[in-house]
C-alpha cells in the first residue's frame, strides 16, 4: 500500500529541516528536540533499510510558487494559497504493508509546529 506523507509547516525563515525554524519546535528543551530529531532520523534509516521509503523531497519557499486555476480560461496567480498559514513544506512517499504501519510512521513524522497529512496513493 502506497501513501504520501505531506508535511505542512510554517518555518520562518523558510528552511529544512523545518523543525530548525519552527517556533514550537525551538521552544522545546534541547533534550526533547534532540530526542525528537533522533527518533525521526532512526525512522528514516529504518524506512530506507527495509525498502518502505520510495522517495521524498523538501519543497522551496512558498513565496516562489504559482497557482494555475481554470475559470473558463487559465488564470495564473502568485501562490501558494490564499489565507493559508501552513504551506506544503515537503513530502515522503512510502510503500507499507498496512494502514496501521502508515499510521505508525506518520506519528513519528508529526512534530511541534507541523501538520502531517497521510494520504493513500490512488490506484488506477
Amino acid at each position: 500500500m502506497k501513501y504520501v506523507l505531506l508535511i505542512h509547516s510554517t518555518p520562518q525563515p523558510w528552511g529544512h529541516p523545518t523543525g530548525n525554524t519552527v517556533a514550537e519546535h525551538q521552544a522545546l528543551p534541547k533534550a526533547e528536540r534532540d530526542r525528537l530529531n533522533s527518533n525521526f532520523e532512526k525512522l528514516l534509516s529504518e524506512l530506507q533499510e527495509n525498502g518502505e521509503l520510495l522517495g521524498g523531497e523538501a519543497l522551496g519557499d512558498p513565496i516562489t510558487s504559482r497557482l494555475y486555476r481554470y475559470t473558463g480560461r487559465p488564470v495564473v496567480t502568485d501562490g501558494p494559497y490564499s489565507e493559508a498559514k501552513e504551506h506544503l513544506a515537503g513530502f515522503f512517499l512510502i510503500d507499507v504493508d498496512s494502514p496501521e504501519r502508515a499510521d505508525e510512521i506518520a506519528q513519528v513524522f508529526a512534530g511541534p509546529g507541523e501538520t502531517i497529512e497521510l494520504r493513500p496513493i490512488h490506484v488506477f
